[in-house]
Parts: C-alpha cells; sequence; structure tokens
C-alpha cells in the first residue's frame, strides 16, 4: 500500500489517502478519498460563488472597480455593464460638463438613447427596465425625447411613464399625442386586467351585506349581529355551570342588492406633481367603479381648481389626459365642491387622496371634513393610491384628520378594495400595520 499527500483547490494540505496501487486509480478512491473528493468539489462550489460575488461587485461599482475586484468581463456581461455605464457610470454630462463623480453617459442624442433603451430591454427583465427609465428621465434631463413618437414607441410602458407623459401632455406635439395615448392605454388596460375582477367582486359582496333584512334565508344570517341583537334572550342550561345559549327570536340577515344605486361613491384626487401614480390608479378605479350599476360614482380632480371629470368615467384614458399635474393645492375648495355634490349623505362614500399639503384654509377644510362625517358620510383618507407607498405628506393635517375619526394612511391598488368594501359596509377600515413614510 502506497500513501500519498492530496491538495484542496485552495492548496491546503490535508490528511495522507490510502490507495491500492493501479487498482485505486480505476476503481476510485475509498474510505478518506471519498471525503477527499467531496471536499474538492466544494471547495470548487466556493470558488464559483466568490467568482460570482466579485462579478456583482464589479458590475455595481462600475470599471474603476475593475483592478480592486479582480475581475474582467467577458461576453454578455461587456455589453451589461455598457448599458449601464451609459446611464450611472463616468464620461460627460447631458450638457458636455466632464465630472469625477458618476454621472450620464447618454447625452441628449435620440439615436444614442433609442439604441440604449434597446439593449437594456435586451439584458434585463421588464421590472429593472423600468426602474433604468425612471432613472434616466429623472436624472438625464430626457423627458423632451419623450416627446418623439420614436422614443415613446421604444420605452417600457408602466405607471411612472405614464405620469411623466401627462405632466408633458400640454407641450406635446400633434404628432406625438396618439402614440401616446396608446402607450396611457396599454398601461390602463394592463391595470384593468389586473384590478378590475376582484373590486367588482369585492364591492359586490359589500354591497349585497349592507342591505339588512329581517326574515333572511339560512345562508344570509348575519349571525355576529344576530347574536349581539339576541343577548336579552340568553338562557342558561340547566345543570351546566356558566353554560347557556341565546334564542334567537330575531334573525338579522344580509339582503341581496337590487339593481337600483344602492351607495354613492366621491373619488377627490389631488392632482399635484407627486401624486402622478396615484391619479393613474385612481383613475382606473373610478371606470370600474362606474361600471357598477349600484354604485353612483363622481370622479373629481383639483389643483388650486377643481374640475370633474365624471363625464369621462368610461374611458381613463379620457380621464388621464383631462389632468394637469402640477399646480398648488386647495383641498378645502375641492371638498366644498364635492359636499355641494352629496345627496344621501347616510349611502355616501368621500375618498379623498392626496398628500394633505394644503394651500388653502386648514380650519375649513377640517370644518367640512367634520360636517360631513356627522351627516353620515363615511369619509377615507389616502395619502397615495401606488404601490410605492406614502409620498412626503403634512403630518399635522394627518393628525387632525385622524382625531377626527378619519386616519390617512398609503393604500395599495391590491388593498384599495378591501378599503372600499369597509366604507361601504361601514366598518372599521384596515388601516395597513406599517406607518406611512415620512
Amino acid at each position: 500500500m502506497t500513501t500519498h499527500t492530496a491538495r484542496d483547490t485552495s492548496g491546503r494540505e490535508r490528511e495522507p489517502v490510502a490507495t491500492t496501487g493501479a487498482g485505486a486509480a480505476a476503481t476510485g478512491t475509498t474510505g478518506a478519498g471519498a471525503a477527499a473528493t467531496g471536499t474538492t468539489a466544494a471547495g470548487t462550489a466556493g470558488a464559483a460563488a466568490d467568482d460570482e460575488r466579485l462579478r456583482r461587485w464589479r458590475m455595481v461599482l462600475g470599471a474603476d472597480s475593475a483592478e480592486s475586484t479582480g475581475r474582467t468581463l467577458t461576453g454578455r456581461d461587456i455589453a451589461m455593464d455598457g448599458a449601464l455605464n451609459a446611464l450611472y457610470g463616468g464620461g460627460k454630462k447631458p450638457g458636455g460638463r466632464s465630472g469625477s463623480e458618476r454621472s450620464a453617459g447618454l447625452g441628449a442624442s435620440a439615436p444614442a438613447v433609442a439604441r440604449w433603451l434597446g439593449d437594456i430591454r435586451t439584458y434585463f427583465p421588464s421590472s429593472v427596465v423600468q426602474i433604468m427609465q425612471r432613472d434616466a428621465i429623472d436624472r438625464l434631463g430626457l423627458s423632451s425625447l419623450l416627446l418623439e413618437p420614436e422614443m415613446l414607441e421604444a420605452v417600457e410602458a408602466d405607471v411612472h411613464l405614464v405620469g411623466t407623459l401627462l405632466s408633458l401632455n400640454k407641450a406635446m406635439p400633434e404628432t406625438t399625442k396618439e402614440t401616446a395615448r396608446a402607450v396611457v392605454r396599454k398601461v390602463v388596460e394592463d391595470l384593468e386586467k389586473r384590478l378590475a375582477g376582484r373590486t367588482r367582486a369585492t364591492l359586490t359582496g359589500a354591497l349585497d351585506r349592507s342591505a339588512r333584512i329581517g326574515r333572511p334565508r339560512h345562508r344570509d344570517i348575519d349571525w355576529d349581529r344576530t347574536i349581539r341583537a339576541n343577548l336579552k334572550n340568553y338562557l342558561p342550561l340547566p345543570g351546566e355551570d356558566g353554560a347557556g345559549t341565546v334564542v334567537p327570536e330575531r334573525l338579522i340577515g344580509y339582503g341581496r342588492a337590487a339593481r337600483s344605486v344602492k351607495k354613492d361613491v366621491i373619488l377627490c384626487i389631488d392632482q399635484s406633481g407627486s401624486m402622478a401614480a396615484s391619479v393613474v390608479h385612481a383613475a382606473v378605479f373610478g371606470a370600474v367603479l362606474a361600471s357598477m350599476r349600484t354604485l353612483a360614482t363622481r370622479l373629481v380632480v383639483f389643483d388650486t381648481a377643481v374640475a370633474d371629470l365624471t363625464d369621462q368615467l368610461d374611458d381613463p384614458v379620457d380621464v388621464l389626459f383631462g389632468v394637469q399635474l402640477g399646480g398648488g393645492t386647495d383641498i378645502n375648495r375641492a371638498l366644498a365642491y364635492c359636499q355641494s355634490r352629496i345627496t344621501r349623505p347616510a349611502d355616501t362614500v368621500v375618498v379623498l387622496i392626496s398628500d394633505l399639503y394644503e394651500g388653502g384654509i386648514r380650519d375649513e377644510m377640517l370644518k367640512r371634513v367634520a360636517a360631513m362625517k356627522a351627516s353620515g358620510v363615511q369619509f377615507v383618507t389616502l395619502l397615495a393610491l401606488s404601490d410605492e407607498g406614502a409620498p412626503a405628506y403634512d403630518r399635522e393635517h394627518a393628525a387632525a384628520l385622524g382625531a377626527l375619526g378619519t386616519p390617512a394612511f398609503a393604500c395599495t391598488p391590491d388593498l384599495f378594495p378591501d378599503i372600499m368594501a369597509a366604507a361601504i359596509e361601514r366598518r372599521p377600515l384596515p388601516v395597513p400595520d406599517t406607518e406611512p413614510a415620512r
């Protein structure tokens, strides 16, 4: 029997491994030799993981990190690095000024940007593409390029791009407007597919349950209310210590919503620039609610002026092109208009979507909210209706509304149907546990 010393991939010596001449070479190692083989495989896997980690750091840190990471890019990675470097890497700023900090290298050339948009769609998933497009618009000031039809056809459409297009609406040339509408329509249709079905199902159930009847069928009995209404009929069971039963002399149940209008809904939307994503989602939800015959839906948008876009609710794209993002804010004026349109307070839900930075009369705004609630209106305040959480908002106004029994919180599109269902049924709102971002 002979022995030899094995080394793993890092060069460290291990214990001698016993073999039996040529036979061992033919049949493989046994005993400690098998362990040596396993350790070698583990070492190879570890080296591969280290190499991948260095590759990722090289991609994140850019070309300046090539020496420190000791990693050279090859093949597809070179093209991906070029696309990242054009947006986040060194070079010249769009105005031609050079800088040592990470700045952009796309310039203001439409052909260059169009090629870059094609590259990132090739190398990155859609969610990453949307983030990079957003950064390109913000960092490079490329908004003007979005006024060109060729550019709009190249971009990956999402809610944030729609917000940018809406902010450019007044400056948009006629040659671009049809392309812009097509981009907006694609995003709106995608949102409707995602949100409409669940919204209708959730609110239809809530409308059914909001109609209480005294002689319900068994499956329609509201057991919680029935038990509370019959607690006076509690009877202790004989011979059972502390046990008893409630005799339900009066049943309370859910009715079935008739085809007539059951609830009025007013969506009051702040169209200031920071609320762009909320405006897009609210327009889609407004169209969905308007399609339900048991709801009468009104859509009001405001800055320092108020616009009623209810007659455009059959097409949310028309609604979106009817808003004017940016400008000041007068919540009090908007609520005064909404208040003037309420005819059935006990059957009305008002949803204010705003960051609450009030440019109007604060005390009057709060008095209007209090008056609406006192009359029976269900009042909901959303700081945002988007997937990003709450923007910066006026915390003092939020606290004041909370003191009136109207907590202000951010709401995701997926949660909105549940919020509306709770408001329709006049039960506590499912406020998210997390505190809104400052």
